[in-house]
């Protein structure tokens, strides 16, 4: 199948300097969008609450999510379990931790004494998911005594959730608070009724700082990818096809994130996930139409560069149309259908793919056609093309 014959030409380096300006004025506002307004994380970025229910009644992950944007979590990722029906893990970005001022409150009465008791307050220390308060005393206390300064403060402490552990002349209690998982569940009782799950299985909290090294790692795997596809180019072909590659790679993902920006959309993992398939997918774009120049440079000799980028773009195009086009309605299904999770890379998916469908003319061809003329043009008493000397270094 073919919508362009292979004989037809396409001018298309007569745009490259009006394309050229188009791509550096957009690859420059993209940087500037991820410093205002700024990159919207997701919860694998900035944190947040990971809890695991199991449902005792048939309930669908559409289901759950809609329960919960009632509940006031809209965003929330619902992930079923494999292999156990009606068992979902739920991601919401919101945390139970006390803020400062609820700290200060539970010290300040601390610093009172406990009730009843003759013990002092050693040490107070905060979980950083905010369900537990860890207390060591200069002396013993009844746990129901402490639960009970601990609710004077404001604090919202589980029936018998204060305990005695450790050593007996260690004096240390630890309470379990009444977190955002348990104000989740009731929630689900209350609208989902029998269905809904006695308590959670797992509530695990994902802080700040693990969500900054899961961003860091994110951005590393995207420079490794790009350093080493470089350096294959550069084996595969010459040093007149990699930076072009390269540039049309990074310029492929900084515009690709810069548009999430801008639309406001979540940035998580699965975000960096598409990012590292569209560098896969420009790339290898890039290389068919580079496959293509480097076989008419022997080819079309006498042609200038510009003429034999143009030829060979225009022998591709059919080619390049036709992945491109069956990727983009393969993955539109998913962006309407999918989950709010799979949408996000949909969307992803198919801004990456124009623009690197674009990049690979505009981008990757003007800046070889660039280094060539400057640094890899035959001596001009020769013809163009590889037997007459192109891919060496011009002379001083």
């Amino acid at each position: 199948m073919e919508f362009f014959k292979p004989t037809l030409y396409f001018d298309f380096m007569r745009l490259r300097r009006f394309n050229v300006t188009l791509s550096l004025v957009s690859f420059v506002a993209a940087i500037g969008l991820y410093f205002f307004p700024g990159p919207n994380w997701g919860l694998d970025f900035k944190g947040g609450t990971e809890i695991q229910l199991a449902f005792t009644g048939s309930v669908t992950a559409t289901e759950l999510r809609q329960t919960m944007t009632t509940l006031g979590h809209p965003g929330t990722e619902v992930v079923s379990v494999e292999g156990r029906a009606n068992e979902y893990i739920v991601r919401v970005s919101e945390v139970s931790a006390l803020s400062g001022a609820d700290k200060e409150r539970v010290r300040a009465r601390l610093r009172r004494g406990i009730d009843g008791s003759a013990a002092g307050v050693k040490e107070t220390k905060f979980s950083p998911g905010g369900d537990k308060i860890a207390l060591r005393l200069s002396d013993s206390a009844s746990p129901e005594a402490i639960r009970t300064v601990l609710v004077e403060a404001g604090v919202r402490v589980r029936e018998n959730g204060c305990v005695r552990f450790g050593a007996q002349d260690d004096n240390r209690y630890e309470c379990a608070l009444i977190g955002l998982a348990d104000d989740i569940v009731r929630g689900l009782h209350d609208t989902l009724g029998e269905r809904a799950p006695e308590a959670p299985l797992r509530v695990e909290w994902v802080g700040p700082k693990a969500g900054a090294q899961l961003r860091d790692s994110g951005i590393k795997s995207l420079l490794f990818a790009m350093a080493l596809i470089m350096v294959y180019i550069a084996f595969r072909f010459d040093l007149r096809f990699a930076p072009g590659a390269v540039f049309a790679m990074v310029h492929d993902v900084v515009i690709t994130a810069g548009l999430l920006v801008l639309l406001r959309r979540e940035f998580t993992l699965t975000s960096v996930a598409a990012l590292l398939t569209i560098v896969g997918y420009s790339v290898n774009d890039t290389i068919v139409v580079y496959d293509r120049v480097r076989e008419n440079l022997g080819r079309l000799r006498g042609k200038s560069m510009i003429e034999i980028i143009n030829v060979s773009t225009s022998q591709t195009l059919s080619r390049t149309v036709l992945t491109s086009l069956t990727t983009v309605i393969s993955v539109t299904g998913f962006l309407i259908w999918g989950t709010p999770v799979i949408r996000d890379f949909a969307l992803t998916m198919i801004i990456g793919i124009f623009i690197g469908t674009y990049s690979s003319i505009y981008v990757a061809a003007p800046m070889t056609e660039w280094l060539d003329r400057h640094y890899f043009r035959a001596p001009a008493d020769k013809p163009v093309g590889r037997a007459s000397g192109v891919g060496a270094p011009r002379k001083a």
